[in-house]
């Protein structure tokens, strides 16, 4: 059965973090919970509803920001205390808005995770993990990547304290005290974690885990090892996943998975069977869903799912029917009631245009004095930028807490801009000049209005290294602008990867010199993504990659004085040779560089560009024949007598044209990797055959794999 599920907005806070909304527990069954909700201004807010309007309990004063807010109390009795973490510190407050708590932690930066089990807090920075027992210090662990969120199994069904951190190294990390029992890995970076079915299932055992790009997951965290139970991928492409909740929404005596996510979609999933959950109804908002909650909000005995977004938006996807069966005298008093919510609100919006209009002249008047100070407003903007695995681009998304007027988008390396189908804002060029100063991008996105996110595509070049900028107008008086920048690194398009394929030939590039642990690994940060920017912990490291665009792979190991990096692409090898010798020189450190080229390799990466060029090429020949099937097929009127396969292209038109569009300049990107590959396989043995270039491109029309390797073996 299908879900019948109407939207209801019930107040607007400051702009949110992640889990930051909670509801507390009914007072009694179907009986309305209240709603309480941190934002970042520093402002607890505790509300409930009343005849459709919000109803306050309390509210505190400002002050720093709220990363996270959690629910507690005594095991097994209401969890009804509300804490909050701002800053390093963490303060409690009773239901009724009464604090009763305020602990200053040990911890240096602020807190990024938390969670509450009894009188156990687990409370994560960065990359440090703490553990408290009625605020006194019990354990500590640091972590070798981000931590993005942490819980614990509950105690009353596993007998002992199990920590599980869920670290951007696309790992969950299971503690046994201060010690690390083993490692999970998963299959993209988990940003979220939560007790399956809300109680860890009947082992206790059981947690459900979300990833930055858009994956889902429960896998069972036993004594000894993980058993992983099911998976779900992003066939949809959808945004990452934020918060997770267990509520029976359907009213089936199962409890359904409530999953938000960062493009605004909220999923219920139904477990239909024992296995594997199955999609059964999702919601778009338009902007990005920090928290997510299953509970009786709006009205006695009609179940909701409550949504923070990231403005602080408090949406509801309620069960009570809009427009109710009944009587004549029924639909009075729901007419009733509306037109004394229109007159409320109408009332409201009135003394808002007065205050507007009354601020607005004491701000011309207070520009003009000879004493003026000029103020720009400030604004928060929730951006994110990563690298997609499936069509080898990077993704940015912007999120402003109001409507944005343009983004400005400029770039000092080679970037094709890519065609998103979400994004409704108009795109328009300026020509660059790239010689005096390096401006190889420049474009500028008009948004519709009331657009508060944004999400753009980047397809970067490998060895082609600088910074994106971004350049975000909000529609606000006075305007003003706040530029984000990103990296574009040398090695863009490679990922982190928990192994790789051991016996492919590989080519290895050794460095010998006087640099420390902390240096060379500064280098890898500099070259590579996903390389946690703080230095590792004990004296070697090892980390493994894959391509995205072509499926190569890497291997870098080094520590002080040494380090050692393999891949089967050559042309990996002598940009990391190229980069890397370029920032020990800036720093006058003097490196020994040795390599070893295995010839076998080059073949083998020919082996895996050629289906890729065979068919983009095949695909270019089929774009360039529609026009002039198409004007046939009009002068004709019957185009039976075409061959099957001109027929098939006819049929397919809009399909082709619409992957051609989604992939600009992609089969010059492999033309250009395939005479990269010829240079610097050349470049090795201390030969310059630049000069060949031309017959090599020609070879590429062909588009002949023997031919190909023959004149790579030749030449």
């Amino acid at each position: 059965m299908e879900p019948s599920l109407a939207r209801v907005d019930y107040l607007q806070v400051g702009v949110t973090a992640q889990k930051t909304m909670r509801l507390l527990p009914a007072s009694g069954k179907k009986a309305t919970q209240k709603v309480v909700v941190g934002d970042q201004d520093g402002v607890v807010t505790c509300f409930g509803i009343k005849k459709g309007e919000a109803v306050p309990v309390f509210k505190t004063l400002p002050g720093p920001k709220i990363s996270r807010l959690e629910l507690g109390g005594a095991l097994n009795t209401p969890q009804e205390k509300i804490f909050v973490a701002i800053g390093s510190d963490v303060r409690g407050f009773t239901k009724r808005g009464k604090q009763f708590l305020s602990f200053e932690t040990n911890l240096t930066e602020s807190i990024k995770a938390m969670y509450i089990s009894g009188a156990d807090l687990f409370l994560c920075a960065s990359y440090v993990y703490n553990h408290y027992c009625d605020c006194k210090d019990q354990h500590y662990f640091l972590s070798g990547d981000k931590i993005n969120d942490v819980l614990c199994l509950p105690v009353d069904k596993v007998n002992c304290i199990t920590p599980v951190l869920a670290c951007q190294d696309r790992v969950l990390r299971v503690l046994q005290g201060s010690h690390l029992l083993y490692e999970v890995e998963v299959p993209g970076p988990p940003t979220v974690l939560a007790l399956s079915n809300g109680n860890g299932g009947d082992s206790g055992e059981e947690i459900v885990y979300g990833t930055s790009d858009g994956k889902l997951g429960l896998t069972q965290i036993t004594g000894t090892k993980a058993i992983p139970r099911w998976e779900i991928g992003n066939e949809k492409k959808r945004g990452g996943i934020l918060c997770i909740d267990s509520f029976d929404i359907l009213g089936d005596g199962v409890k359904e998975l409530l999953v938000g996510r960062d493009d605004g979609m909220i999923e219920i999933y139904n477990f239909e069977s024992a296995d594997d959950p199955v999609l059964r109804h999702d919601y778009a908002l338009s902007e990005s869903i920090a928290s997510i909650q299953g509970g009786c909000v709006g009205k006695d005995g009609y179940d909701e799912i409550l949504a923070a977004t990231y403005s602080g938006w408090l949406t509801g996807l309620t069960t009570e029917p809009v427009h109710r069966e009944g009587g004549s005298g029924e639909e009075l008093k729901i007419s009733q009631e509306m037109q004394s919510k229109i007159s409320s609100l109408r009332n409201e919006l009135e003394q808002l245009q007065i205050k507007v209009l009354q601020e607005r002249e004491r701000y011309q008047q207070s520009s003009q004095s000879s004493t003026a100070v000029s103020s720009v407003p400030a604004f928060s903007v929730n951006d994110k930028f990563t690298l997609n695995k499936d069509d080898a681009s990077y993704s940015l998304i912007l999120e402003v807490q109001t409507a944005i007027d343009n983004v400005l988008v400029q770039s000092d390396a080679p970037l094709d801009l890519l065609d998103v189908d979400k994004n409704s804002a108009v795109v328009s060029f300026s020509s660059c000049d790239s010689e005096p100063n390096s401006n190889f991008l420049l474009a500028t996105y008009r948004c519709q209005a009331n657009t508060t996110r944004l999400e753009l595509k980047v397809r970067s070049i490998e060895g082609q290294y600088g910074t994106l900028q971004a350049y975000v107008t909000p529609r606000i008086q006075p305007k003003s602008c706040q530029v984000h920048q990103y990296q574009i690194k040398p090695l863009s398009l490679h990922q982190r990867t928990h192994s790789i394929d051991q016996d492919r030939p590989m080519n290895t590039l050794m460095l010998k010199g006087q640099f420390s642990f902390a240096e060379i690994h500064s280098w890898v940060v500099f070259c590579l993504p996903e390389v946690p920017e703080k230095t590792p912990a004990g004296e070697c490291i090892t980390f493994y990659f894959q391509n995205t665009f072509l499926g190569t792979q890497l291997e870098t190991t080094y520590r002080k004085g040494e380090g050692y990096f393999k891949s089967d692409n050559i042309s990996t090898i002598s940009i990391l040779k190229d980069v890397l010798s370029k920032e020990a020189t800036k720093r006058k450190i003097n490196l020994k560089i040795s390599y070893d080229v295995n010839e076998e390799s080059v073949r083998h990466t020919l082996k895996l560009i050629h289906p890729k060029l065979e068919y983009q090429q095949l695909l270019a020949k089929k774009v360039h024949l529609i026009d002039a099937l198409r004007e046939l097929q009009v002068h004709e009127g019957n185009v039976d007598f075409l061959l099957p396969k001109y027929r098939s292209i006819l049929e397919e038109a809009d399909q082709l044209l619409e992957e051609y569009k989604r992939q600009p300049a992609h089969l010059e990107r492999l033309y250009g990797m395939i005479t990269d590959l010829f240079i610097d396989k050349f470049k090795f043995k201390g030969t310059n055959v630049k000069s060949k270039v031309p017959l090599l491109l020609e070879i590429l029309d062909g588009c002949d794999q023997d031919g190909l390797i023959a004149f790579f073996d030749a030449a």
